[in-house]
């Protein structure tokens, strides 16, 4: 068999696989965004108790691995009578894991915006809320992306994982192929090169062009 056949006998499966692994890095990336903001923000806080649960959150989920996790929330949260769909708990586990260590990322990109910005906000009495909003959110966004693209690829690198769970992504289906053919070479081969491709060429200029657009809203074009 050549590998024009092989993709024309497989190729749809390989199709159906990226699909499913583009619908749960979309899922992933939203949560791990919306939670890396929130408890990134949280660690930020003065009141303890607060700060106390984004720590609790942050360190739990960067110190245990994402393959424990997802297991942990697939096979044991059943026993205490909660059981989760098999996509649902994909992308919530890689989800929650890659937003731990985005919180880190907020939290130091809010932290390295100058003093002096901190001051000239106070200086014309704005809220807190308008502060960050209106002043420091915007340059620490411009600063943490470039950091914020390698957290992106690592997510989407992360969803392999859910194939563990049986959700039908690129990687489960890559397995069951060449389970199925023993063509290792093209079958993983293909996977690779797809996988190199939405990092290549959709990911990275992405977020090439989030960079552009907020360098020049800072001025920085």
């Amino acid at each position: 068999m050549t590998y024009t056949s092989f993709l024309a006998d497989y190729g749809s499966r390989f199709v159906d696989g990226a699909l499913v692994t583009g619908i749960q890095f979309i899922f992933s990336l939203a949560l791990a965004t919306l939670l890396a903001h929130l408890f990134g923000l949280m660690l930020l806080s003065s009141n303890q108790a607060v700060k106390s649960v984004a720590v609790i959150y942050v360190e739990f989920f960067r110190g245990t691995s994402l393959l424990v996790q997802l297991f942990w929330l697939f096979y044991v949260l059943p026993l205490f009578g909660i059981s989760l769909d098999n996509f649902l708990t994909g992308f919530l586990a890689v989800g929650l894991n890659l937003g731990a260590y985005g919180a880190e990322l907020v939290r130091g990109a809010i932290q390295s915006v100058p003093r002096g910005q901190w001051e000239g906000s106070y200086a014309l009495s704005m809220s807190p809320a308008k502060r960050m909003r209106r002043i420091i959110i915007p340059q620490a966004v411009a600063t943490m992306l470039p950091a914020w693209g390698n957290l992106v690829i690592e997510l989407l690198k992360s969803t392999a994982l859910v194939a563990l769970i049986a959700v039908p992504d690129l990687m489960f289906e890559a397995r069951q192929l060449n389970s199925s053919t023993y063509l290792s070479t093209w079958t993983f081969g293909t996977a690779l090169v797809i996988y190199y491709i939405f990092a290549r060429f959709l990911i990275t200029p992405s977020m090439r062009w989030l960079e552009r657009i907020m360098a020049r809203r800072m001025g920085r074009a």
